[in-house]
């Protein structure tokens, strides 16, 4: 059997490339984002009640995987390098490169009769094939009870977040600079670093671009420091 799916539209994130996407959402609430959709789909109609859920959930396509294939084994950044059967992971090589995030709906935007969506607590790369939408219902998808050894909690950092003066000035500068400061505090939190430098002496220089900035940092044990924050090039 061959399936044939449509997007609905396209998610345009502040996540400009993959490194630096946080692993789940919600771990990034002022990761934002809007979804566009396309022609019928776009139809004020097509989403009308949405507006009354908080939350919703987001099916995309991990569109730069597509042509890379599956593995039944992979290996999870929290495994330490060992691995897992690909289905008990959110990993993306999978048979078939399907991604879901449960996300905050901000509000619907409707403008010259087409409807946008605004979202936060995103964990998409923008330019992301959106499959479709669907409420959150806090009744049926809340399952307190539910346990999962392997990860049973999220994982982030505590060091400091200290800042150079170029970087502390522009984000006193910036219209949204303070969004922007919790955005990249929340990213950093989780460690976009490669598990296997992860450790105490890591003194590596590390760049992330998030909206239309690139944001040069670096971790280590006493503290994580934003280097600079620079436009990133065209």
């Amino acid at each position: 059997m061959q399936i044939t799916l449509t997007p609905i539209g396209t998610l345009r994130s502040c996540f400009k490339e993959k490194f630096g996407i946080p692993r789940q959402p919600g771990l990034a609430q002022a990761a934002t984002a809007i979804l566009e959709l396309d022609g019928d789909y776009a139809h004020p109609d097509a989403v009308r009640g949405l507006e009354e859920c908080s939350h919703v959930w987001v099916l995309f396509l991990f569109s730069e995987h597509l042509e890379r294939g599956w593995t039944p084994l992979v290996r999870p950044p929290r495994s330490g390098g060992a691995k897992r059967g690909v289905f008990a992971t959110r990993a993306t090589f999978r048979p078939n490169p399907i991604g879901m995030s449960a996300v905050r709906l901000e509000r619907i935007e409707v403008h010259e009769g087409r409807a946008r969506l605004h979202l936060s607590g995103v964990d998409i790369l923008d330019g992301t094939p959106v499959l479709d939408i669907k409420p959150y219902l806090p009744y049926a998808d809340s399952l307190p009870q539910a346990a999962y050894s392997y990860a049973p909690d999220g994982e982030g950092l505590e060091q400091p977040v200290n800042y150079s003066d170029q970087a502390r000035d522009l984000l006193q500068g910036h219209p949204d600079g303070a969004q922007l400061q919790q955005l990249i505090e929340e990213v950093l939190r989780c460690d976009p670093r490669p598990t296997y430098r992860r450790r105490e002496t890591d003194d590596r220089l590390y760049g992330t671009l998030l909206h239309e900035f690139n944001v040069r940092w670096s971790i280590d044990a006493a503290a994580i420091r934003v280097e600079s924050i620079e436009p990133a090039a065209p």
